[in-house]
């Protein structure tokens, strides 16, 4: 598995970082501070770096500069800025690509592949299992005791989540956080009409499979048929 950093001085953007990220196939570490992230980079030598610039001790910049100045180990910005001249001085420090906030964790995980594809970094799991569901990662297609279940992109990131963390409650903020972004954590009806249709899909009008905790979110449980 990928190890990925991520070095934000927000904790929702870390959880939800942890969760969605874990969930696509990484091994996330997350820290609040540029100096941490100095510590996490020599210590452990991540894969993959996500910086946010806004840090609470140090310009994001100076951080990029000195991971870059000690290996070319693949760094993603977030900004909340996304002007022009922000991206260009986070592109010539070093950076391999700039991520605008808010954002959702499908395109971070897309554009942190494809740093580590143009690296060479160690390869991503294509294929994911809970139970009698086969995911496949890479073409987004789920069946169950192999029949196909013809889930929309939505769905698919949704259930995908869930069995990256199968038997575990995934908070409704994770879970927005992770498939639509930040932005939508409100938006918790969306999580309703989702469920709804992939219980249609699942053939799972009990919810057995997928199920509600009124205190949490939603979990999957793996079907044995």
């Amino acid at each position: 598995m990928p190890r990925i950093l991520v070095i934000d001085d927000d904790p929702g953007l870390r959880a939800a970082c942890d969760i969605g990220l874990t969930a696509f196939g990484h091994e996330v570490t997350t820290v609040e501070t540029g100096a941490e992230g100095l510590d996490a980079v020599r210590a452990d030598a991540p894969d993959a770096v996500v910086l946010d610039m806004g840090l609470p001790d140090v310009d994001g910049l100076d951080v990029c500069r000195a991971i870059r100045r000690r290996d070319d180990t693949p760094i993603l910005v977030l900004s909340a800025d996304g002007t022009e001249a922000r991206k260009v001085d986070a592109l010539d420090e070093g950076a391999d690509d700039y991520v605008t906030k808010p954002f959702g964790m499908r395109e971070l995980d897309a554009r942190i592949r494809a740093s580590l594809r143009r690296h060479g970094g160690p390869g991503l799991p294509q294929v994911l299992d809970a139970g009698t569901l086969h995911f496949d990662l890479e073409h987004r297609e789920v069946t169950r005791s192999g029949v196909r279940l013809g889930l929309t992109r939505k769905e698919f990131d949704f259930l995908a989540l869930l069995a990256g963390h199968v038997g575990k409650a995934c908070s409704r903020d994770m879970i927005l956080d992770a498939v639509w972004g930040r932005g939508f954590r409100s938006e918790t009806q969306y999580l309703k009409v989702y469920a709804y249709r992939l219980r249609k899909k699942l053939d799972d009008a009990e919810g057995a499979i997928l199920e509600s905790d009124p205190a949490v979110g939603y979990r999957l449980v793996p079907p044995t048929t």
